[in-house]
């Protein structure tokens, strides 16, 4: 019997253990999507326990502690730090078979060295071991620690960037902090706060934005600003993935029944989403950007809790209607009414992994290899069956070794542990082909190809100079 997350954890086959150990856990990393704060970066955040690391928004982690029956008060509550963390480590020993259970350990054993199993008789312990370890760390030294050559932060248009400022003139930082453009507030019209928030990117830019066509001049004055502070990507968040043709008179109608405060009939909404996106895409491209979609998610589904706490609480789900139907026509129009720039499709949904892979298929080519991507097992999938039926599909459908790999999606600085897991299924997966007879044993090959997945075909993709 193999003992609990050994050094070969999930590393079944001789093939499996030498990729990992001579291809892939060498390597640095590149973390181009998360959601980690810029401001902890320049400030070098200091954390004094393990709940502030761990729990403070970490949405994932209070999902289960809540239907693991743990009260509110305890999960994002007033109560003091070590009870919250009791409560978690408490819910721990039933996570089987869920990825926060390796994750967890995962971090404790790489960050802190610990060992032990987290349950609530080894609690006590765990903390105070962390609190006292965690005087000499910071954020800082957390990416030294987790070998981050590069991370790209997820930002709003009407940002002022400034933490990014103070983190490129600081000579003493090691890894690269990128802005990555974020939308999503100027596109996604029926949602609460449209009009505020047009007029707060008003402000920013200088002009009243009064009509679809401002909108567009405002986000293309705010991504050369971007452009300007070293942006190499944008990401959308979708709720479904929408295709309206983009008839401007529609667009301009959505527009002005949202200034009203009013929310706009779909069809409206979705032609307005889809003039703008195509706006941006043509910009993107000019800009030589990754563009990033995620979709395929119901969001702030609790309304009760949502009015209490907010959004990305863990009240989200998947959308089984993501809209994956209205993904060609809108990589059609992209290509129509500007150029295609290079991109990243996510899908929430894991049933769309086959439609992903084969709709992308139909827009690759240019001369770029892997123009077209399929992201990475996200958010609810990025378990270890989630990543192997992502990349198992991704591998039937299209071309594996131009994959892009791992991110983090995260506002931890521990999470670069999800690398590491990723590596691991990755020579696991491989392994088991080569060792079936499905590939051959060609060393120099599958090093090279494991090499590029963790980390060369993300440099080359965005253009990272690191």
């Amino acid at each position: 019997m193999r003992q609990f997350m050994d050094q070969d954890f999930l590393l079944s086959t001789d093939t499996a253990r030498r990729l990992y150990y001579e291809a892939a856990k060498p390597l640095p990393i590149i973390d181009y999507h998360c959601h980690i704060n810029p401001q902890d970066i320049a400030q070098d955040r200091k954390f004094d326990n393990l709940t502030q690391l761990w729990l403070g928004g970490d949405h994932y982690k209070w999902r289960v502690m809540r239907a693991a029956g743990v009260p509110e008060e305890q999960v994002t509550g007033r109560a003091d730090d070590r009870e919250k963390f009791r409560a978690f480590a408490k819910t721990m020993p039933q996570l089987i078979g869920n990825p926060i259970y390796h994750w967890s350990h995962l971090e404790l054993q790489r960050a802190f060295g610990i060992t032990r199993q987290l349950a609530l008789e080894t609690a006590d312990d765990i903390f105070d071991q962390c609190r006292e370890k965690l005087k000499d760390c910071s954020a800082r030294k957390f990416l030294k620690q987790f070998d981050v050559k590069a991370l790209c932060t997820t930002d709003d248009p009407a940002d002022d960037l400034k933490w990014h400022e103070i983190i490129a003139k600081d000579q003493a930082m090691e890894a690269k902090v990128f802005p990555a453009f974020r939308p999503d507030q100027s596109i996604n019209i029926d949602k609460p706060g449209f009009a505020a928030y047009i007029k707060r990117l008003s402000e920013v830019c200088g002009f009243a934005i009064q009509c679809v066509e401002d909108v567009r001049k405002a986000l293309y004055q705010r991504m050369d600003y971007f452009e300007a502070h070293g942006c190499l990507c944008a990401d959308h968040g979708l709720d479904y993935c929408m295709y309206q043709a983009p008839d401007l008179k529609q667009a301009q109608q959505a527009f002005t029944a949202a200034m009203r405060g009013e929310f706009p009939e779909k069809s409206k909404a979705d032609a307005y989403k889809t003039f703008v996106t195509i706006s941006c895409a043509k910009r993107y491209a000019e800009l030589d950007w990754v563009m990033q979609l995620h979709f395929g998610c119901l969001r702030n589904n609790n309304k009760p809790q949502f009015a209490v706490l907010g959004p990305d609480t863990g009240y989200d789900a998947v959308n089984s209607r993501s809209g994956v139907e209205n993904l060609a026509p809108l990589l059609n129009a992209f290509a129509e009414h500007g150029k295609l720039p290079k991109m990243i499709l996510y899908s929430l949904n894991p049933s769309d992994n086959t439609a992903i892979a084969t709709i992308m298929a139909c827009f690759q080519g240019g001369g770029v290899p892997g123009r077209i991507q399929q992201g990475s097992a996200w958010w609810f999938n990025d378990s270890r069956p989630g990543m192997r039926a992502q990349l198992t599909e991704l591998a039937a459908n299209g071309v594996l070794g131009r994959f892009v790999g791992m991110l983090t999606d995260s506002r931890s600085f521990l999470s670069y542990t999800r690398h590491e897991y990723f590596r691991r299924v990755l020579c696991e997966l491989i392994g088991e082909w080569v060792e079936s007879g499905q590939y051959p044993d060609d060393r120099a090959q599958l090093e090279r190809m494991v090499k590029d997945l963790c980390y060369y075909n993300t440099r080359e993709f965005f253009g990272f100079q690191v």
